[in-house]
């Protein structure tokens, strides 16, 4: 599991940040890639990395400011251009709206694509949910309807102990598959031996949130409660100016944001969605602001890619 930023910048695009769109890169848990906002450009951002626009199955746009749904009409026209067919559908999460903006676009322009799209309105809640993953949508104060989104992956079963059944001298082979399974077997030399046994304590899955373009709120918390990973804008830095113009355009300051991480006890804080003002010294002196409120914070930028490790046991 990765994060790769595709756009880490707020309003329009600048020299150094193009507007904001964040891939999950799940290739490994489910050999696809999601996307969390699709800002102006961002199929021109995926042709600088590995990601196969036919890999992406999932696009959850948080709300519909250009700078986070301006780019969606090109991507999805590009991955019909390169190949995605019937049999690769797409599904779009998002507020009420973005299926007429996405279809009217498509309409104006005779756009046809070769696969279908799927367009789920957002409510409270879960979401979405598979035998892998659950996504959890909560309402954001913004200047218009906006969500957050938690993508909780499930836990891991537990690995098989090979080590200690070797040692109890268990003959390798179906026997070790059953096992695996939690079936009850009966060794030749007439041992019973119960699955359960010989597998290991579970892997909990990882979980990621995003809050992209709020003021603070309690649901922010709900969402990032124990995140590993939470992805929050940053639009103005620390200061009373900064936090006067946070306020006035519905946004969050980097001290929102670590106030916000630290509060819900997660691993780690990216912050993303910077104003186009903080450049150079201006962005060490931002992180270096947050940190002293939550130390395990980085500013992402563009085509940064961050893993998502599994917690290690204590």
């Amino acid at each position: 599991m990765q994060l790769e930023f595709l756009g880490t910048g707020s309003g329009q695009p600048s020299k150094f940040r193009n507007v904001t769109s964040i891939a999950l890169r799940l290739l490994d848990e489910r050999n696809a890639v999601w996307l969390f906002d699709v800002g102006e450009a961002t199929q021109h951002q995926i042709l600088k990395t590995t990601i196969r626009p036919r890999k992406v199955e999932k696009i959850f746009i948080s709300h519909l400011h250009g700078d986070h749904i301006f780019g969606l009409p090109g991507f999805l026209s590009s991955r019909s251009f390169q190949g995605a067919n019937k049999n690769e559908p797409l599904t779009i999460y998002g507020p009420k709206g973005v299926k007429e903006f996405v279809q009217t676009a498509l309409r104006v322009s005779e756009t046809r694509l070769s696969y279908p799209v799927v367009y789920t309105e957002i409510v409270e809640g879960v979401i979405f949910e598979d035998k892998t993953f659950r996504v959890i949508a909560a309402k954001m104060r913004h200047r218009i309807e906006t969500w957050g989104y938690r993508v909780e992956e499930k836990d891991h079963p537990g690995e098989l102990l090979v080590d200690k059944l070797r040692h109890e001298g268990v003959p390798s082979g179906p026997i070790f598959g059953q096992l695996k399974a939690g079936k009850k077997v009966i060794l030749p030399d007439g041992r019973r031996l119960d699955g359960h046994d010989y597998i290991g304590e579970a892997q909990k899955g990882r979980v990621v949130t995003f809050i992209l373009d709020t003021r603070p709120n309690d649901n922010i918390g709900i969402l990032a409660h124990n995140a590993d990973v939470l992805v929050h804008e940053s639009t103005y830095g620390a200061g009373d100016e900064e936090a006067k113009l946070a306020k006035s355009h519905a946004h969050s300051t980097s001290v929102n944001a670590a106030m916000a991480a630290h509060n819900a006890q997660v691993d780690k804080l990216v912050l993303t969605h910077l104003s186009a003002r903080y450049i150079g010294p201006m962005v060490k002196t931002l992180i270096t602001d947050v940190r002293r409120i939550f130390p395990n914070t980085t500013v992402a930028r563009d085509f940064d890619v961050i893993d998502i490790p599994f917690k290690k046991e204590v």
